[in-house]
């Protein structure tokens, strides 16, 4: 039992100094002591608690000074260690919207106002969403290693601008029709064809080999992605496995898929024109290299520039329209939306329903007509 210059008890572990400051101490799970300072009695009685409820807790004090840039460094190589190179990626971009502002702070010591003020300062509601992602997984595991009491990301608003959810681009026949007319010429004609046969994702298509083709049973096995990826000596491309197990599928052809890969096989034949790293792909640039999505959007804009010249406008869409409109003709011409989810890949019938399910106006006033009688 302590007790202070004039011999008063100060209770267990509290002495008084000989110059009036008042000391506490007491030995943490760790074993090391531990020691706090004080002018005033009562503050350091409720730092000593703070301290030791703490430590009962499982807060790693021996590791409290780590900053949050030292955190990320071990969680991107540990935690994310065994992460695509594109993921890496994406999380590096979105730690370092933040890195300046939050970066040098004690993983400790941060705070939900202190990370939300930081996040007030990101351009939109989706840039915050990806952001506190980062963090929050972050703060996650830091919590689990007994580094922190609670995750400050955790409660952190993302939705500022109350902005309404904007509905996903989808072509009508009409649009469809036009823009594949206005295609013909363009190289990547027949990979409009098969995107919006097949619903495949631009990766997909560009990972497409044509050992994974079968002409004979008329389907398409979906096995990788082509990515393009940062590395030490700079971007390159290489394959990769899809992310969950229902990305690997198999697709049943329709009849203008099975054209449009026939007519690519044999454009392929009479350009001879193949990739030296990548000699069994389907779909390529001009150039023999494998194909990245801006290649595609730069194609697009070209057509629908064209149409606009000739006084037939399409609102712009990106590559990615193309998967949004195979879904919605699908389900408008009736297909079984479990069927759909097999052949999206999509590891939950919910992601179908809720993501690629639109009703076009041309829909509705045909349900509608089913009515009169």
């Amino acid at each position: 039992m302590g007790k202070s210059l004039k011999g008063k008890e100060l209770g267990i572990g509290i002495t008084q100094r000989q110059d009036g400051l008042y000391q506490a101490r007491f030995t943490n799970r760790f074993g090391k002591r531990e020691t706090l300072y004080d002018k005033n009695l009562n503050n350091l009685r409720t730092q000593m608690r703070k301290a030791q409820t703490a430590d009962d807790n499982g807060v790693n004090l021996v590791k409290s000074n780590m900053t949050l840039d030292e955190w990320y460094k071990v969680w991107i190589t540990t935690c994310k260690g065994n992460c695509r190179n594109t993921s890496i990626i994406q999380y590096s971009r979105n730690y370092r919207s933040v890195k300046k502002e939050l970066g040098w702070r004690k993983i400790q010591s941060l705070t939900p106002l202190q990370i939300q003020e930081t996040l007030n300062g990101l351009k939109s509601d989706q840039h915050r969403r990806d952001v506190k992602m980062v963090l929050s997984n972050m703060l996650n595991i830091a919590q689990k290693n007994d580094l922190l009491i609670k995750n400050p990301a955790k409660y952190v608003n993302t939705r500022l601008h109350n902005d309404p959810k904007k509905e996903r681009r989808v072509l009508s026949i009409m649009e469809t029709n036009l823009f594949l007319e206005y295609a013909k010429q363009s190289w990547y004609y027949n990979l409009f064809v098969v995107a919006l046969e097949t619903g495949m994702r631009i990766g997909e298509l560009g990972g497409l080999c044509w050992s994974d083709i079968d002409f004979k049973k008329r389907f398409i096995r979906v096995n990788r992605t082509m990515c393009y990826v940062q590395g030490e000596n700079g971007y390159y491309f290489e394959y990769h496995i899809p992310k969950t197990t229902c990305g690997k599928r198999l697709i049943p052809m329709t009849n203008k898929c099975e054209e449009a890969l026939k007519q690519q096989r044999h454009n392929q034949y009479e350009e001879e024109r193949r990739n030296i790293e990548f000699p069994n792909l389907v779909f390529y640039t001009k150039n023999g290299r494998p194909l990245q999505e801006t290649s595609i959007i730069i194609a697009i804009k070209t057509i629908l520039k064209n149409m606009d010249k000739n006084d037939i406008f399409v609102e712009k869409f990106t590559p990615h329209t193309f998967r949004h409109t195979f879904a919605t003709r699908a389900i408008e011409n009736g297909m079984n939306p479990k069927m759909l989810q097999k052949i999206l890949g999509h590891s939950t019938l919910q992601m179908t329903m809720d993501l690629y399910c639109h009703v076009t106006d041309d829909a509705l006033f045909n349900e509608m007509k089913k009515m009169e009688i």
